[in-house]
């Protein structure tokens, strides 16, 4: 039995391209000989529809669909193809109107339809707000085709997270579920998972390691298929995979990118073998965790723009590094002719802030105009004189230099048409180290979930083979350029002991002594749990952050605005200064 592996790129909300994405892969699935298709989670809608899924004629529209897409399927293919199910019971039951489900398409039909069984409810996931969970095992009886000695395959259906709790693998059981042990007990041959898991660097390491665990532990084989591409925040990697019953990698499918695989299942051994096509596959993986991050970044950023309807972006170029890697990206995603850099220096920017703009442009092939931004300064100074009379310079004027800036993207942007895209990194936006209505203007944070040490790292690894990011962007200190000789560390720790932090505090969750007996001083440590507080209102109003780690700020960072919580090391001492500095506006 020849099983394709459909590792598609859906659109949320859009049945009829998704319909004919899956269509597609079906008949190139037929062409090789398969006899049933995969395709992922919630696959006709794509993953995540969100409040769509509330829409009574979202769901019914969903339904005419995948009947539709049933009878145009190749006859002698069987296909699974996620949806979401209306449930039939939830209203005299008191239950969640919807299942997020996968439907068994066959010969011309709707034959059968099963729903996921486990619904995570942490991170970006939601679905317990939509769905009911399903209350049994599913499975189905397929019989190969085209052969004489037909012989049937007993396939056990698992969608995403139902793979994901396995006791002896995490250590602990999050569900009193376990829907891999229940088809085991029901004596399937084969499992399948049809999944949109989001990507997270590093994360396809741990899946084949729990998806080979599982395998071995119960000498079954699995095939596991992965949603591709970028849906607003979230970026999903594919790289999906077949497993024999030893745990033994059979086929993982192409990173960031859309592709077909096909793998055989031998009744003869029960077991999964690789079709000659794949074997070229399986070695794809991607050599470091930039690189890995960079593919990430290009995709997210290809996909929000391809399905928000735009085809060229702006962006504001400082000469600092982290404009300098959101333009190559942004270069990689859309192509260097639809990428235009704005430089605005102002009387505080240094000479060669433009000059490494420009080089930075050269190299990577963008356009650029260069705004000054001096005499609007000059009239924003007119203007609040007499209100400012008596006070002295500050954050207010430094400020007012970004927000002209963000005034002109904008500007730039509703008049072209341009996809604005904001420049500011993970340490910036977890200090608030930005300002509203200025650097943080745009309708995507391409880099807001890369740490300022990593984003060096992934230059450095452009930078591999020949300059991409000049060298003097890489190694001059790090400026905001809004006063004379200022430098990021005049307000901040080094980036190295910041972003250490950071990590230990927004993504380990560990707490201030914690973080005080790894080695950072109580100072540090309470100055940088300050400026995460009371930046939390900044961070609400910041454009989506595509998530490449697992604690990213937007769905997955759900904290209070206004808050008496301290995290510092002391809270009887420590409340008064968080929360009196919690409504700074900057």
């Amino acid at each position: 039995m020849k099983i394709a592996i459909a590792q598609i790129n859906p659109t949320v909300g859009d049945l009829t391209g998704n319909a004919k994405r899956i269509l597609e892969a079906a008949r190139q699935a037929s062409s090789l000989g398969a006899d049933l298709i995969l395709t992922p989670e919630l696959s006709l809608c794509g993953y995540p529809p969100r409040d769509l899924l509330m829409r009574p004629s979202f769901i019914q529209k969903m339904k005419q669909q995948v009947t539709d897409l049933a009878q145009k399927l190749p006859p002698d293919l069987t296909a699974l193809v996620g949806i979401a199910e209306d449930n039939s019971t939830a209203e005299n039951k008191g239950e969640k109107p919807i299942f997020n489900s996968m439907a068994l398409l066959q010969s011309g039909q709707v034959k059968e339809i099963f729903h996921k069984r486990l619904l995570p409810t942490y991170d970006v996931f939601d679905e317990d707000r939509y769905f009911e969970s399903g209350n049994h095992a599913n499975s189905f009886v397929l019989s190969t085709n085209g052969v004489e000695d037909s012989k049937t395959v007993h396939i056990g259906v698992t969608i995403c997270e139902d793979l994901w709790n396995n006791e002896s693998f995490w250590g602990k059981r999050a569900y009193s579920v376990n829907p891999t042990q229940e088809l085991v007990a029901k004596g399937v041959d084969l499992i399948v998972n049809l999944s949109a898991s989001p990507y997270i660097c590093n994360k396809q390491v741990l899946r084949e390691q729990m998806i080979s665990h599982e395998a071995k532990q119960h000498q079954i084989p699995i095939v596991y298929v992965n949603q591709v591409g970028g849906n607003d925040d979230l970026i999903f990697d594919g790289q999906s995979v077949a497993v024999d019953k030893q745990g033994e990698l059979v086929s993982r499918a192409i990173a960031f990118n859309t592709d077909l695989q096909i793998v055989t299942f031998d009744t003869a051994t029960q077991d999964l073998q690789p079709a000659t096509a794949n074997t070229q596959s399986i070695n794809l993986s991607l050599e470091t965790e930039d690189a890995e991050i960079w593919a990430a970044l290009v995709l997210g950023v290809k996909d929000y723009a391809r399905k928000c309807g735009f085809s060229k972006a702006v962006l504001g170029l400082s000469g600092g590094v982290d404009s300098a890697l959101v333009s190559a990206i942004a270069a990689a995603a859309l192509g260097p002719q639809n990428v235009l850099g704005i430089l605005m220096p102002s009387p505080y920017s240094s000479g060669h802030s433009v000059t490494d703009a420009e080089k930075l442009a050269k190299n990577i092939g963008i356009n650029t105009q260069l705004l000054s931004i001096a005499p609007l300064m000059g009239d924003y100074d007119t203007v609040l004189a007499d209100l400012f009379t008596g006070t002295e310079d500050g954050v207010a004027e430094e400020n007012l230099q970004s927000r002209i800036r963000g005034n002109l993207l904008m500007a730039v942007s509703n008049k072209f048409g341009h996809l604005l895209l904001s420049t500011g990194n993970k340490s910036e936006m977890a200090v608030g180290y930005c300002t509203l209505y200025g650097d943080m203007n745009g309708g995507l944070a391409v880099i807001a979930d890369v740490p300022k040490t990593r984003v060096y790292s992934i230059c450095r690894w452009l930078n591999r083979h020949q300059e991409v990011i000049p060298e003097n962007i890489i190694t001059k200190p790090p400026s905001a350029e809004l006063k004379p000789d200022q430098v990021d560390q005049d307000s901040l720790p080094d980036y190295d002991v910041l972003d250490d932090i950071l990590e230990r505090l927004v993504q380990k969750q560990q707490s201030a002594d914690d973080i005080v007996a790894a080695g950072h001083t109580i100072e540090i440590v309470e100055k940088v749990i300050r400026l995460v507080t009371r930046a939390e209102f900044k961070r609400r109003q910041a454009p989506p952050v595509l998530k490449v780690t697992d604690r990213a700020f937007g769905m997955g960072w759900r904290m209070p605005i206004a808050s008496r919580w301290s995290l510092a090391i002391s809270p009887s001492k420590s409340v008064e200064s968080v929360s009196s500095e919690s409504v700074a506006v900057s």
